[in-house]
């Protein structure tokens, strides 16, 4: 199994940028359209010609964050060949190196909470494009008798769920680099997918 380098992080416009750091620091709820307006040096009448409200700006975070990683996972599917078992942990190790590496967008995840029924409907329709992913990969492990799973799609969730979770813990600069954390959680969805002692062992020696 082979990964692509890491790609950069997704551009955001000076307005985006400020408004992840605040809601990043202080949270949705904690931040105000003039706080954002504030730290980039804008009127509040200027900021809402570019963005309509306050959830406007945390649904184009969001949705450059989703778009991006739907992206990379179809990226790491065609670099990683035929194979179930390969297809899966490459699928895990691209989307755990991309939360590790965009920490700040991938914690936005947790707002979604606060979007409006249909901007929660658009978003939840590019993410279960990504849980699709991998409930396929998984059924096709299980067919191929790499796997010993009983529920592909809850497995899945579990697995997104704990990956998810990186971005509420890892910090760049820290004991382990992204790439360090992505090998440990493929060893961890290795195990939950019941793959092979031998494919869990190559893995560890790649």
């Amino acid at each position: 199994m082979s990964t692509p380098p890491t790609a950069p992080s997704p551009e955001l416009t000076a307005i985006l940028s400020a408004a992840l750091d605040l809601f990043y620091e202080s949270g949705y709820h904690g931040t105000s359209v003039r706080d954002i307006a504030r730290r980039v040096g804008l009127t509040v009448p200027a900021l809402y010609y570019h963005h309509e409200n306050k959830e406007a700006l945390l649904y184009a975070l969001l949705d450059t964050s989703i778009t991006e990683v739907i992206a990379r996972c179809r990226a790491a599917l065609e670099c990683a060949g035929p194979a179930p078992a390969d297809r899966f942990l490459q699928l895990i190790e691209c989307i755990v190196l991309y939360i590790a590496s965009n920490e700040k967008l991938a914690a936005m995840d947790a707002e979604i909470r606060s979007l409006g029924p249909q901007n929660r409907r658009r978003y939840g329709a590019k993410r279960r494009q990504v849980e699709v992913m991998l409930v396929t990969c998984i059924e096709d492990g299980v067919a191929s008798g790499d796997f010993d799973v009983t529920s592909p799609a809850e497995t899945a969730r579990a697995l997104l769920g704990m990956t998810q979770a990186v971005a509420t813990w890892f910090r760049p600069g820290g004991r382990m680099s992204a790439r360090t954390v992505a090998r440990h959680y493929v060893d961890i969805a290795a195990h939950t997918v019941g793959a092979a002692p031998g494919r869990i062992a190559a893995l560890r020696c790649r």
